[in-house]
């Protein structure tokens, strides 16, 4: 039968069907893009991270504990962190499109300036396109660049509410000044994106055993979170 035989009903329903199953298959393709940054640095702890980036801001952070260096005597270490996350539509349109405006990551964006070590980051993308990836300790991009201090500020902010979690455990004094860490980094944008640790930020909020200090942060961070 063809479709010209069938009647105009049925024909509305058929072409609603095509196009919902074509925008299914756009949907679909797009969902399966995923970009993963690596991060490497003895000298820092975590030495290891990797975070992996799905387009609707799922994703996967995976720290490892490393070696405490000597600038970590005076601050709470965690072991190692392997966690689910949820980043911001704004902050995940961002990733994606850096990556598709930068040839998926295909092509060298190391700057090979006489610039400090700043630790080895390699950028990835896999998804209906193609995939890439790239490395660099600091990128003569200015985008690639930005991108990579804008997840170094989520692995910070992602680092600080483990360390809370565990204070919440341990030690709630200990947290006062964990929150005053964390609202600096959070004033200065060392810390983004705070909507990942905000079930850790609530318990601390509404927790009467955390100093009033600590929890009117808490609270004043909660307003800020995506």
């Amino acid at each position: 039968m063809s479709v010209r035989s069938v009647n105009r009903p049925t024909r509305l329903r058929l072409s609603a069907f095509l196009f919902m199953f074509s925008f299914g298959q756009i949907l679909a393709a797009q969902q399966s893009a995923t970009v993963q940054v690596e991060f490497t640095n003895s000298r820092l702890t975590p030495s290891h991270w990797k975070l992996a980036l799905n387009p609707d801001g799922s994703g996967q952070f995976d720290a490892d504990g490393g070696q405490p260096t000597a600038a970590d005597q005076n601050q709470l270490l965690v072991k190692e962190v392997h966690r689910p996350i949820q980043l911001s539509p704004e902050f995940t349109g961002e990733v994606f499109s850096v990556a598709r405006d930068r040839k998926l990551f295909n092509f060298p964006c190391e700057s090979h300036m006489k610039v400090a070590f700043q630790g080895t980051k390699r950028f990835s993308y896999s998804g209906p396109e193609g995939s890439g990836a790239c490395e660099f300790n600091y990128s003569k991009d200015k985008r690639i660049q930005q991108l990579s201090d804008s997840f170094m500020a989520v692995e910070n902010t992602l680092i600080i509410g483990a360390r809370l979690e565990k204070l919440l455990q341990h030690d709630r004094l200990g947290i006062d000044r964990e929150m005053e860490n964390l609202a600096t980094s959070a004033h200065d944008h060392s810390s983004i994106e705070l909507g990942t640790i905000r079930e850790t930020l609530t318990t601390i909020a509404t927790d009467e055993q955390v100093l009033e200090r600590a929890r009117r942060k808490a609270r004043l961070l909660l307003e800020q979170a995506h």
